[in-house]
């Protein structure tokens, strides 16, 4: 039997919230002890303490995401937190394909970006569509072996645009496929790396939910995994924006940071890093 961690009163999601609080004031100490015992410039001219700098520097990434999870995972019922602007989704995603295929390459995968026109503009929040495609890329990649395949499409349809990202990886059993968007519900155990907590798929449900779309997941053991977001075909009313707008990366590499779980340590080499 499986317990919702988010059900009673909330007091649960409070603890979260402190709980990643705390991790990343710790972080912030741990990165700057590390800028200072290997600066940019000494890995640049020393590999091995460029390889023992980016294994610390992974974990740390790793650890920030990790907090970043739970601090969304507490707010899984909160407020729609997207604030929509009439953007450009084909140039958006083709932008995110193309910082991230250097790293996929570093994993021996191909990565293709797929649409039938140049751009398209719909109501979107780029800081927050960033953060679901992102984390769509990086379960594709943990799950796929060298030499596979991993696509992210745009399709445009009258009353929707889907986001597609297929892989070629090992799939999902049947078994699983009902409750991959509820593994924020506590079991038994914690599932060993690369599955993780299992909190990046509700994250993902509940962004797609605040742009009113929907995420579709459909797999096949031994063939590959697709998820499907589909978001509505219009374009915003009024622009919805905030006078300051707190990074939630903290000023760290994005990309780096949403595939943490994904990458080797390679990718965390300094020249990666600048």
């Amino acid at each position: 039997m499986t317990k919702n961690v988010f059900d009673g009163d909330g007091e649960l999601g409070g603890v979260l919230g402190q709980v990643a609080g705390q991790l990343k004031r710790s972080l912030g100490n741990i990165h700057g002890a590390l800028e200072r015992i290997a600066p940019p410039e000494l890995r640049d001219g020393d590999q091995g303490v460029d390889m023992d700098a980016a294994l610390l520097c992974q974990s740390y990434y790793r650890i920030l995401r990790l907090a970043n999870n739970l601090l969304d995972a507490a707010e899984l019922e909160g407020p729609n937190r997207a604030r929509l602007r009439n953007d450009d989704i084909v140039g958006f995603c083709r932008a995110l394909t193309d910082r991230v295929e250097m790293l996929a390459g570093l994993m021996g995968l191909s990565l293709e970006f797929r649409c039938d026109r140049s751009i398209h503009i719909i109501a979107m929040d780029p800081d927050r569509l960033e953060r679901l495609v992102l984390n769509l890329l990086s379960n594709a990649f943990k799950f796929t072996p060298r030499g596979g395949r991993v696509t992210l499409e745009v399709a445009v349809a009258p009353r929707y645009v889907e986001l597609r990202v297929t892989d070629t990886g090992r799939g999902i059993p049947p078994e699983e496929l009902e409750t991959v968007f509820d593994r924020y519900r506590q079991g038994e155990r914690v599932d060993p790396p690369p599955h993780g907590l299992g909190l990046g798929l509700p994250i993902c449900r509940r962004i797609a939910w605040e742009h009113g779309g929907t995420i579709l997941l459909t797999s096949r053991p031994g063939e590959g995994t697709r998820v499907v977001v589909s978001l509505p075909n219009q374009k915003a009313s009024r622009q919805e924006l905030s006078a300051y707008i707190v990074d939630y990366a903290g000023g760290f590499n994005h990309t780096l940071l949403e595939l943490a779980d994904a990458l080797p340590k390679q990718a965390f080499t300094q020249r990666h890093l600048d």
